[in-house]
């Protein structure tokens, strides 16, 4: 009953983040700039577990908060995580021809207008959280910070280019590949969490305990990640398997072997289950730290 609850809870939000993005971008009217708003669309509308916005939205409902202080900004981290999908999809980057099992940004609208797109998406997220209604000014400019750090030198983009110089050794350890995806997936994990305890106004000491919950899921999200480029159906993954082997990607299976890779996801989730005791009313939470290991795409 609890699982069949949480799947609930987690349609019905997904719902409500998809019906908030929706009315957050442009309305699809003839422009001079048509194709690139086409181009975000397509992108966005690609699909996704929307697991960022989730995770903002369900700490500031354990924090005391109300939706309405943390959607825009939930459908921020939304619209930032995707544009770093386009720009890693590139040929310049990982070269990935599917996303979602549908043809990547830069292979539907072309190179040139994908570049555009996603960096269109890194924009228009500050100017949500700007926009919103329900919090004060004190709190947009924490959350924009929360989202920059995340998203810039020392967050998905310093990760990524941390991943791209990896690809050429073959010396890299356990600890330099997790500093990376601390970077690469966790920063706007950590981030998600992280705001949505903003948008609330919790305490110094909330904020710490919802960042070491969000750093464990963060990097047992990624392991789980590098787990199904080796063990996934093609179909549910909407990727090619092996992807990561044939762009001679260092990954915890590549290191660390597919059982011990297992076992240290296994292990972060748990200690994130633990950290979880802190928060009332969190059984949401469990369920989806719970799904976010078992998942099979």
């Amino acid at each position: 009953m609890l699982q069949d609850a949480m799947k609930a809870q987690m349609q019905a939000d997904i719902k409500l983040i998809e019906d908030t993005l929706e009315a957050l971008l442009p309305p699809k009217t003839d422009c001079a700039q048509r194709k690139l708003l086409d181009a975000v669309c397509y992108s966005l509308e690609a699909g996704g577990k929307r697991i960022r916005p989730m995770l903002a939205l369900e700490f500031c409902r354990i924090c005391g908060g109300t939706d309405d202080m943390i959607l825009p900004a939930a459908c921020a981290l939304e619209l930032y995580h995707t544009s770093t999908l386009i720009h890693d999809d590139l040929p310049e980057m990982d070269d990935d021809a599917l996303r979602r099992g549908k043809p990547s940004c830069h292979i539907a609208y072309g190179t040139a207008t994908a570049l555009l797109a996603g960096d269109t998406m890194m924009m228009m997220p500050f100017a949500w959280i700007a926009d919103s209604k329900s919090i004060d000014d004190t709190r947009k400019i924490a959350l924009v910070r929360e989202l920059a750090k995340a998203g810039g030198l020392y967050g998905a983009c310093g990760g990524q280019q941390i991943d791209l110089q990896n690809e050429k050794r073959t010396d890299v350890t356990l600890s330099e590949l997790e500093e990376m995806y601390s970077y690469k997936t966790g920063a706007l994990i950590i981030a998600a969490c992280r705001m949505g305890c903003i948008a609330a106004g919790a305490d110094a000491v909330t904020l710490a305990a919802a960042e070491s919950y969000a750093q464990k899921i963060g990097l047992a999200f990624q392991i789980v990640d590098d787990i199904l480029d080796v063990t996934a159906d093609e179909a549910a993954l909407g990727k090619p398997i092996g992807s990561d082997i044939a762009q001679n990607k260092n990954t915890f299976v590549s290191l660390y072997g597919l059982e011990n890779a297992k076992a240290k996801a296994a292990q972060l989730t748990n200690e994130a289950l633990a950290l979880l005791e802190q928060f009332p009313k969190s059984e949401f939470l469990r369920g989806l730290t719970e799904f976010l290991l078992s998942r099979q795409f």
